[in-house]
């Protein structure tokens, strides 16, 4: 049985990887639940974990795999019981994995690696391809994929070596994840913010400082649907 601070955690977990792919941060699980500080949502994942709901991926900082839900909650996207039966469902669902669909499965042109730390130079030729579930890319416009070099992007559950997969697009709303070409030389994949005629481009690791870049230097290239993680 999870109490209904555990319960609204797990439920956020699973929207957010649903829809982005990836897990949130700690901050955004945070302000999702309102509380004061991380150490809440610590003792609150280290419940789950030892529930058997979640499980920490070692080596990689604050990034979570979902193991099981409640039933209630694979069936009821807007639910909110009072009571919830830990059962196990059928088959555990990864923290990456989108819903399960149909459409077979496509393969993307994996564009060259692109950095989550310090800019690297832009990508330019597509250097293979890669299978991806057809549901991860069932939205409007292109797709393309790309690997992961570098550890900015760790907060939100996006590791070195990880293969992100990208929906074209030159726009972007505050908070996406998104691949930003810089003075047309340089690509990157940050978090988006518009501030006041400047874009920033925040990393999820605070070991790196935001970047504040007039509008007219960052150039959208494409917003993060998917990652695909190989152990």
């Amino acid at each position: 049985m999870l109490t209904r601070k555990q319960l609204d955690l797990l439920e956020f977990i699973h929207r957010r990887i649903s829809r982005d792919g990836v897990p949130p941060s700690f901050d955004e699980m945070k302000e999702a639940l309102n509380l004061r500080s991380k150490s809440g949502i610590h003792r609150l994942i280290t419940a789950l974990e030892e529930r058997g709901f979640v499980r920490r991926l070692a080596h990689r900082a604050r990034a979570l795999e979902i193991v099981k839900l409640p039933e209630s909650l694979e069936e009821e996207p807007g639910f909110a019981p009072e009571v919830i039966e830990g059962d196990k469902p059928d088959a555990p669902r990864p923290a990456n994995a989108v819903p399960l669909d149909p459409a077979p499965a496509l393969e993307l042109p994996v564009m060259g690696r692109i950095a989550a730390g310090t800019p690297i130079e832009a990508i330019a030729h597509a250097s293979h391809n890669v299978a991806v579930p057809g549901a991860m890319v069932g939205g409007q416009g292109e797709h393309y994929a790309l690997e992961v070099k570098g550890d900015s992007m760790i907060d939100a559950g996006i590791n070195d070596g990880d293969v992100v997969v990208i929906r074209e697009t030159a726009t972007a709303d505050n908070g996406d994840i998104v691949v930003a070409l810089i003075e047309d030389q340089e690509a990157t994949l940050k978090r988006y913010f518009r501030r006041s005629g400047a874009i920033a481009l925040e990393a999820a690791n605070p070991a790196y400082e935001t970047r504040v870049l007039p509008e007219s230097k960052v150039r959208i290239q494409g917003r993060l649907v998917g990652l695909i993680r190989t152990y």
